[in-house]
């Protein structure tokens, strides 16, 4: 399973999750930093990442265009790089799951 980091997450997660999610990337990493929402999703889509935002952008096209890709919504306001990383290494078993359930498309972790 490979992520996709939004811009509103720091690129420097992507090595710092590198043990847990490898080859996962970052909006920046791809030359999507200025693409609209529906890029990055189709990006997501065709390269078969899962993204990863705060924002609820990705949820909304989710809900009307259903999935693939499937979103890990970020359900915390402002925090460090390492409080993002905790989050996500704490929820791996988590994420692992939803990956696997082929009936979800929205994880929200908080």
């Amino acid at each position: 399973m490979k992520l996709l980091l939004d811009n509103n997450l720091s690129p420097r997660l992507v090595n710092k999750l590198a043990d847990l999610f490898p080859n996962s990337s970052h909006v920046a990493l791809l030359g999507l930093d200025a693409a609209s929402d529906l890029e990055v999703w189709n990006a997501a889509q065709r390269d078969v990442y899962y993204l990863v935002s705060k924002d609820s952008d990705f949820n909304e096209i989710l809900e009307a265009k259903g999935f693939p890709p499937k979103v890990i919504w970020i359900r915390i306001g402002n925090c460090t790089t390492a409080t993002l990383f905790k989050l996500l290494q704490t929820h791996y078993e988590t994420i692992l799951d939803f990956g696997a359930d082929e009936s979800a498309g929205l994880l929200e972790l908080q």
